[in-house]
């Protein structure tokens, strides 16, 4: 008894270490794998046994529809439901790091990792300002835009309950230094004047954003005066003037300075003009590493959390797999019975009902792919960023995605065929044949 449960253990160990295989297996090499398999069906004795072994109980699949439905829809369950998660986890990324660029350098204060936490004081702006390596505008001034952000409480389209929204001030040289930023809709705001500018994902999201509407913030009235898009995550924020904002709000100092530089090498020569100067204790990089990691820590979190929810799914995928197979073989024991009678090895019998349940878990994996792509793909949600803002963005439903997802259906399909193929083959000619 010891031996047979070391036995099972050691089974058990050696599918779940041969499912991440699968899993994290390349394209080509399933490929690769396929072709294999394809071959050995296709040009041995065996290989051809087991095709027309298959075909017979692939046939019946109509009479066993109902059973066989088990395997189809729990496995597309378990694929929607991965995919979904992680195409949320992808959809975040991608909106952070498109908000990015080489050629547009982030100052923060030393040691902050976020603008939430940072400092730079009003008198330290002329000096950044005047540090090589900046690019200028057609006037000759220097493309910097000293920024500060408040959060404020906006009213959910969805539910209609208090969300925490970006109101981000910006300088004058913000459209230049943001150059992917443009109205779709209205003007730009007035420098000096309450006046904001919203972006087309907050005004999809949340209440009030209307161009022409009032809306009371910091105890004064705020007018929007126009819609703008830019693919990132600015698009989840409110703009206005960064000196009206800190009047409006009291603040005496910027939290970031945002600089378009003239290039990579700009960059370059503009930090370590940074670095060398002993009176600016402040730290900076692309914006692009900036909004990268930013995006780091929730991404992983959400396709860890996805890929968690979609073992535990698998699981249970995997039972109802074994369950409707065992039912199967069962209800087919003669037939299989006079296969083996009339030269059928076990060979032939184990692929048989292996490529039955790995037909049904394709059919799961392909429909619960296809329902992902269809329900979540570009669904617009906001989500808590680093700011303790919402960051809307869309569910992004790539073509990666659902290979992972249809690996995930054809692992399952596997172990949970593999024990009542083995059950099959092993099933006794005598005994099953006088089975009525």
């Amino acid at each position: 008894m010891n031996k047979q449960w070391m036995w099972n253990i050691l089974t058990v160990l050696g599918l779940l270490v041969a499912l991440v295989v699968w899993i994290v297996l390349p394209w080509s090499a399933v490929l690769g794998l396929a072709v294999a398999v394809a071959g050995w069906l296709l040009f041995t004795r065996s290989g051809r046994l087991s095709l027309e072994a298959a075909r017979i109980g692939i046939a019946s699949l109509p009479q066993r529809w109902g059973a066989s439905s088990v395997i189809v829809v729990g496995i597309a369950g378990v694929v929607g439901v991965l995919v979904a998660m992680l195409a949320m986890g992808d959809g975040f990324k991608a909106t952070l790091e498109r908000s990015g660029s080489d050629d547009v350098a982030i100052v923060l204060r030393g040691g902050s990792q976020a603008e939430t936490n940072s400092v730079i004081m009003r008198d330290q702006l002329p000096l950044i300002q005047s540090l090589p390596g900046i690019a200028r505008g057609e006037d000759g001034k220097p493309l910097v835009s000293a920024e500060l952000s408040q959060v404020i409480s906006l009213p959910s389209r969805s539910d209609h309950t208090d969300t925490n929204v970006q109101f981000r001030g910006v300088g004058e040289q913000a459209w230049a230094v943001r150059r992917q930023v443009r109205m779709v809709e209205g003007r730009r705001f007035t420098p000096g004047l309450r006046e904001i500018v919203v972006g087309k994902g907050a005004k999809a999201q949340f209440e009030g954003l209307e161009v022409g509407k009032t809306l009371a913030l910091g105890k004064q009235d705020w007018t929007v005066v126009g819609v703008f898009a830019s693919n990132d995550v600015h698009e989840s924020e409110l703009w206005a003037d960064t000196q009206t904002l800190s009047t409006t709000y009291n603040r005496s100092a910027y939290q970031s300075v945002n600089v378009r530089t003239a290039g990579a090498d700009g960059f370059k020569q503009f930090k370590a003009a940074m670095e060398a100067d002993p009176r600016l204790k402040l730290d900076v990089d692309t914006t692009r590493n900036y909004y990268s990691k930013q995006s780091g820590g929730l991404s992983k979190l959400i396709s860890v959390l996805g890929t968690v929810i979609g073992g535990i799914m698998a699981i249970g995928a995997v039972f109802g797999a074994l369950n409707t197979m065992y039912a199967a073989v069962a209800t087919r024991a003669r037939e299989i019975a006079t296969m083996r009678a009339i030269g059928f090895r076990g060979l032939p019998v184990v692929t048989a009902v292996m490529l039955e349940t790995m037909l049904l878990a394709l059919l799961g994996g392909v429909l619960g792919g296809l329902l992902a792509w269809l329900v979540f793909n570009n669904y617009t949600v906001s989500t808590l960023g680093n700011n303790f803002s919402q960051v809307v963005f869309q569910f992004r439903v790539s073509p990666q995605l659902l290979w992972t997802g249809l690996k995930w259906a054809l692992g399952i399909g596997l172990v949970g065929g593999l024990f009542p193929a083995l059950r099959a083959a092993r099933l006794p000619i005598t005994t099953a044949l006088r089975e009525t």
